[in-house]
């Protein structure tokens, strides 16, 4: 049996003091120009404070033009370091890892929110997004490196590479939505050419010892288990991550699709050989008799969403008591303000049924 509150070390040689990763938490408090705000600053430092061993921020978009939502935190540019360099530090002061998520939003970007079209892999007539050109594919490669650079300098412990939730990686690496006929489209060796790119590119530019993941889902936008088993096992392969962040929706659920339903979703990622990498998943992990029973499954570590929204110190709860079970919904602004989350960032929650009181 694992213990949640055991330390767990990456191929890298980072350690980590325990199970729990804080989720990369859409939460719309940070200033428009992409810099930290002073409530995104305190809603990631209670974690840390809170006990988890690995807080990841937001997903924060490399290219301005791959802006997802309203007050994002970017990573696009040097003139956002300043408060890059402040978070990376107030997380370890914590001891905890301090991890960014590099993310564009492709087609899902929203054009009032930069004032142009969205950039997709290859003309979309339902997002109203236009193709990338050749050249406009590697300038986004270059730039995911770029920030991956900028956050090591920034004193972020690693990245994690957002390649989930149809996003722009997501866009390329989907039969359904990347039409390309160059070396980017076509076969999964292609759709996936990107991702590789990038992933590769970081670990040699950024060394040995900065701690690398990706973040990957199986369903939706096109994307197929099989091919995300191939994409996963490959990367595991040639040896350049430390860790595969695979987000379920539901870590206890069948998959959508008939043909896969002979095992859970969590078996069929359980089947791949990780060696060295270390995984963790996401998905309705809310309690601790949830994050024990997905540590006995075998994954390494546990991803907390809506737990860690409503209790910043949910590892430390988890630890002092294995029966632990967060407060029920829906929960008080006044709760939710006490727990560090920002005004934008609790009206943010309104769109999610029944958790926050009216």
């Amino acid at each position: 049996m694992i213990n949640a509150n055991s330390t767990l070390n990456f191929p890298c040689g980072k350690s980590m003091k325990n199970r729990f990763m804080l989720a990369p938490l859409t939460n719309q408090q940070s200033h428009e120009n992409g810099k930290l705000s002073e409530d995104e600053l305190k809603w990631l430092t209670m974690r840390a404070e809170g006990g988890f061993g690995l807080v990841m921020t937001c997903a924060s978009h490399v290219q301005e033009i791959g802006k997802g939502f309203p007050g994002q935190l970017g990573i696009f540019s040097d003139d956002l370091n300043e408060g890059h360099i402040k978070l990376a530090s107030q997380i370890k002061e914590h001891g905890s890892l301090a991890v960014i998520q590099l993310h564009h939003a492709g087609m899902r970007t929203p054009a009032e929110l930069i004032n142009e079209k969205p950039v997709c892999p290859s003309d979309n007539e339902e997002t109203n997004s236009r193709g990338l050109t050749l050249e406009e594919v590697k300038q986004l490669r270059d730039h995911f490196i770029s920030a991956a650079i900028r956050a090591k300098k920034c004193g972020y412990d690693g990245v994690e590479v957002h390649g989930a939730h149809g996003y722009v990686l997501t866009q390329f690496l989907s039969s359904e939505i990347n039409k390309r006929t160059d070396e980017y489209g076509g076969s999964l060796v292609n759709r996936s050419r990107l991702l590789f790119e990038i992933v590769n590119a970081i670990r040699e530019t950024c060394g040995e010892n900065f701690l690398l993941g990706v973040r990957l889902s199986p369903e939706r936008f096109g994307m197929d288990i099989d091919e995300i088993k191939w994409v996963c096992q490959k990367l595991i392969d040639e040896g350049a991550i430390d860790f595969l962040d695979i987000s379920l929706w539901d870590c206890f659920k069948m998959p959508y699709e008939e043909k896969y339903q002979n095992i859970s979703l969590l078996e069929h990622f359980k089947s791949l050989n990780f060696k060295h990498v270390k995984w963790t998943v996401a998905g309705k992990i809310s309690n601790a008799a949830d994050v024990q029973k997905i540590l006995d499954s075998g994954v390494d570590f546990v991803t907390i969403g809506k737990s860690a929204i409503l209790h910043h110190n949910f590892p430390k709860l988890v630890i002092e008591n294995p029966n632990f079970n967060p407060i029920a919904i829906p929960v008080s602004k006044e709760h939710l303000t006490k727990e560090g989350l920002g005004k934008k960032f609790i009206e943010y929650l309104n769109r999610w049924p029944n958790f926050v009181k009216k």
